[in-house]
C-alpha cells in the first residue's frame, strides 16, 4: 500500500472518529430532547460515514474487488438517519415534551410583529 493511500485511511479514520466523539459529547452534554437528538444524527453520521469509506477504500486496495457493502450501509445510514430524527421529533412535539425554548401554542397562531411568542408577551 502506498503512503498517499495510508494518508488518505488515516485522515477519513481521525475524520470520522472526530465527529463521532462530537456527537457522543452533544448527546451528552445538551439539556433537552430536541437537541439531543440533533448531535447524533448530524454528527454522528458523518462519523460513521467516514469510518465506513476509510474500510471501504482500505479493503478495495488491498486487493479484494470493490468494496460495496461499505458504501451501501453508508448510503443506508445517509437516508435513514434524518428521516427517522425527523419522526421521532414530530413524535416529541406532538407527546408536547418539554424543551429549552417554549413550544408552538396548541392553536398554532402566526408569529408576527403583532402578535409576538408566548414567551415575549409575558
Amino acid at each position: 500500500m502506498s503512503s498517499t493511500t495510508e494518508i488518505l485511511l488515516s485522515a477519513l479514520v481521525l475524520i470520522g472518529a472526530a465527529f463521532t466523539f462530537i456527537g457522543s459529547l452533544g448527546l451528552v452534554r445538551f439539556k433537552d430532547f430536541y437537541t439531543r437528538l440533533h448531535a447524533p444524527t448530524k454528527a454522528s453520521t458523518l462519523g460513521v460515514g467516514g469510518l465506513l469509506i476509510a474500510s471501504s477504500v482500505f479493503f478495495s486496495v488491498t486487493g479484494e474487488a470493490l468494496s460495496l457493502h461499505e458504501i451501501l450501509v453508508s448510503l443506508f445510514l445517509l437516508i435513514t438517519a434524518p428521516i427517522s430524527a425527523h419522526l421521532l421529533a414530530k413524535a416529541a412535539l406532538h407527546l408536547r415534551l418539554p424543551s429549552v425554548t417554549p413550544l408552538p401554542d396548541a392553536a398554532h397562531e402566526p408569529v408576527t410583529a403583532a402578535n409576538p411568542p408566548a414567551a415575549v408577551r409575558e
